[in-house]
């Protein structure tokens, strides 16, 4: 794999686990959250690293063309999406993370 392409993989995984904490954050009956808190912590961290790698590849490839986002527009908004994703994977581990 071209690691160009990275940005497009990780986007697509930094959605998928930011909706597998989504979902395993939300309480059950009795109070408790679906998944336990360390995994939950630990899938964040992964999603973090991996969506702040799509970044910096993406921001990387933009400067290689001059940040003539017009030539690669897909590429422009999948790079901004990384960025997007990291910002709320750092957010969403502070409010996971008890104080």
């Amino acid at each position: 794999m071209k690691t160009i392409n990275f940005p497009y993989l990780s986007l697509a995984l930094g959605l998928l686990l930011l909706m597998l904490i989504t979902r395993g954050s939300e309480t059950e009956i009795d109070g408790t959250p679906a998944l336990p808190l360390l995994t939950l912590l630990i899938i964040n961290e992964c999603a973090f690293f991996l969506s702040a790698a799509g970044s910096f590849i993406g921001i990387r490839y933009l400067s290689s063309i001059d940040f003539k986002l017009s030539l690669k527009p897909l590429y422009s908004i999948t790079t901004v999406l990384c960025i997007l994703l990291t910002i709320q994977f750092t957010l969403l581990g502070i409010k996971l993370w008890p104080l």
